[in-house]
């Protein structure tokens, strides 16, 4: 029969084409479905009752009417043959979803997937299309395929569950959308994250082994297995994009029973972000290329739904740390900035800044230079925002520290994350101190919210600390001073010291600080040199006591050995003196350096001393708060000589003099003794 029947459509109506004609019409939304009653009747409860109501009620009303008008045969025929006529209003799947029932109805094969298959369950429920009614009826094939085809594939799983938006309410009823969402959670619970880590021999990476029957185990099992279940989970990997596809109602319904089942947080972090690039504009800014129907869907939002979904995705996020702290950090980021935009509630942007302190070590310079949206702030940068994210850092690290029972507080100081911190903050304040509008007591306020242990050399804090003092020259002496007693001379590099000491607009205090903690690091580069000097020479004559110890030895045992052997061991002798002459003549030479270098260690010190002493003499007289170079100019016209930090130039060239004359007459008496 089904051979026979081809159902084809003109317009709005749907014609049988069986080769009888129609004796029913169904319309479903603006189709007209002409059908024959039998077939209908044998598949629907629901349709048979309603012809046979129909039926029943047109014998009821050709009754009365045989009595009173006797009419020819052919009419009466005409009256009792009239077509039934039924409307079905908001039939679930539409018209389309009806036509595949009524197919069923006809013997046709029907063909399910993962996208009508609940629509057409929704049908057969409505047209009580039950087994009991008719065997392998449309609601147990349907039941049958979501058990066997959708429901073991999360994919498939995310498809019918799309298409469950429009039938809601009959879809919830039937239990077709707990059932997809219950699903996905069971296939997302088996994906294992740190899969995507096992240590996988390459098939093509050496040729040899692979044709040996040797092959790599990983906890016992094949790594032709483990490969084929890596490609599998990496196929699944498009249901991330898939469940973008939601609405939101929904989508929010599955996180919530992924959170309630305790699903791994990435999963759910890898969602979220998933949904918010897609829905939320301005999160994916970072991305060379965006898609472009994102701008097209996130401006179909107003602002306060936009508001409305951001809150919600911040408030499903988990707590802990990302497992891609890179790729999370600036998509956090990003958010931030959305919810300063829409003026998000305060609980989100402490989530997010929160979230954000956990890898803020992954963050970059770009990442932490948020616009100031708000009209109270007055600096083009959100300061206040970074100094929050940075305590919440802080506190997170000092619970971690307080959480290790070997910890202590030489862990803050070897924690890599903190010296990272600790540089990119050092960065960012040089970017934020050339703003005018940055007041002095924000900026040393934020410059000292990092531990010591942070920074193992201060040169970044002084790049900062010069810029600011160079876009801010009307800051009074004591804030600059105030601002300069961040800095920890003994941190400066030589290099930092050399700007330092000739930078005209750091304070007196400052200058004369960065002077005696250079003096410092001669003297230790001295005295390490000295060590140095002692040891190589001691390295020699260890060597040569050795070599004379040996030397007797041999003379004793040698003594009844004949004359020709005695006469071979003298070369080897005058060598060993020659070393030992050379050796004197090097640690000569090196004492000599060192005195050159004590002496102008010496005068460093007077000069550093006669300074104090003018500079107690400036301060007691009240000159030193003068502006411009006054002091400078001052220290200048007392000592002759400009202010300038030289390590040991002037007397470099006499230490070279004397190193090459001192070689030339030990060179001349070498001779000359010969």
């Amino acid at each position: 029969m089904s051979s026979v029947e081809k159902p084809s459509n003109k317009g709005q109506a749907w014609f049988c084409t069986t080769g009888l004609p129609s004796d029913i019409v169904v319309e479903v939304d603006d189709m007209s479905f002409h059908l024959h009653k039998f077939p209908l009747m044998s598949k629907s409860r629901k349709l048979f009752n309603l012809i046979t109501q129909q039926e029943s009620n047109q014998t009821n009303s050709i009754q009365p009417q045989q009595q009173q008008h006797e009419q020819d045969e052919i009419d009466e025929e005409e009256i009792v043959e009239e077509q039934c006529h039924v409307t079905f209003t908001g039939f679930p799947g539409g018209s389309e979803a009806f036509e595949t029932a009524v197919k069923l109805c006809y013997g046709v094969k029907i063909e399910l997937s993962s996208s009508n298959v609940v629509s057409l369950r929704c049908a057969g429920e409505f047209l009580e299309m039950t087994e009991d009614y008719s065997e392998d009826n449309l609601i147990s094939k349907t039941e049958r395929f979501l058990s066997q085809k959708v429901f073991k594939s999360i994919k498939d799983s995310i498809k019918t569950l799309k298409s469950c938006e429009g039938l809601i309410p009959l879809a919830e009823t039937l239990g077709i959308t707990q059932r997809c969402i219950d699903s996905i959670v069971t296939k997302a619970s088996s994906i294992d994250p740190a899969l995507f880590g096992w240590p996988i021999n390459e098939a093509g990476a050496n040729n040899d082994q692979c044709s040996t029957s040797k092959q790599v185990l990983w906890n016992g099992i094949d790594p032709s297995t483990r490969r084929k279940c890596v490609n599998a989970i990496m196929n699944e990997d498009y249901w991330f994009e898939d469940l973008t596809l939601l609405r939101f109602p929904l989508f929010k319904e599955l996180i919530s029973a992924m959170r309630s089942a305790e699903l791994n947080h990435e999963i759910i972090e890898i969602c979220v972000m998933h949904y918010a690039k897609k829905y939320i504009p301005g999160v994916s800014r970072s991305i060379r290329k965006p898609l472009p129907l994102t701008s097209s869907i996130s401006s179909s939002y107003t602002e306060a739904e936009q508001k409305e979904l951001l809150e919600t995705l911040v408030s499903n996020l988990p707590l802990e740390k990302s497992s891609k702290p890179s790729t999370a950090t600036r998509f956090l980021f990003g958010l931030l900035r959305t919810a300063n935009i829409l003026n998000a509630s305060e609980a989100c942007r402490d989530a997010l800044e929160k979230k954000i302190a956990l890898q803020i070590e992954e963050a970059t310079l770009d990442d932490l230079l948020i616009p100031s949206y708000s009209y109270l702030n007055e600096t083009l940068y959100d300061v206040d925002c970074v100094d929050r994210i940075l305590s919440h850092f802080l506190e997170s690290l000092d619970s971690r520290n307080a959480a290790d029972e070997d910890g202590n507080d030489d862990s803050a100081v070897t924690s890599p994350a903190l010296m990272i911190v600790g540089k990119l903050i050092d960065g960012y304040l040089s970017e934020i101190a050339s703003d005018t509008n940055l007041k002095p007591d924000k900026f040393y306020n934020f410059a000292i919210s990092l531990p010591d242990q942070a920074r193992l050399f201060d040169d970044g804090l002084y790049r900062a600390i010069d810029v600011y003092l160079k876009a801010h020259p009307m800051v009074s002496e004591s804030e600059r001073e105030k601002i300069c007693g961040i800095l920890q001379c003994e941190k400066l590099t030589l290099e930092a010291c050399t700007h330092a000491a000739q930078n005209e607009r750091l304070p007196l205090r400052a200058v004369v600080q960065v002077l005696f903690f250079e003096q410092l690091q001669l003297r230790h580069a001295i005295a390490g040199t000295l060590m140095a000097a002692e040891a190589a020479a001691v390295e020699p004559e260890r060597h040569l006591a050795a070599a004379l110890e040996e030397e007797d030895d041999n003379d004793r045992e040698g003594l009844g050995l004949e004359l020709g052997l005695e006469l071979d061991a003298a070369p080897h002798v005058q060598e060993g003196n020659n070393t030992w002459r050379s050796a004197v003549r090097d640690n000569q030479v090196l004492r000599l350096d060192m005195d050159s270098m004590r002496t102008r260690v010496h005068q460093l010190e007077r000069e550093c001393s006669s300074m104090k002493k003018v500079i107690e003499k400036i301060d007691k007289s009240g000159l030193h708060g003068g502006a411009g170079g006054g002091w400078r100019a001052s220290l200048g016209r007392k000592f002759g000589c400009k202010f300038k930090t030289q390590v040991c130039d002037s007397h470099e060239s006499n230490v070279v003099d004397t190193r090459k004359t001192r070689h030339q007459q030990q060179r001349q008496h070498h001779l000359h003794h010969e």
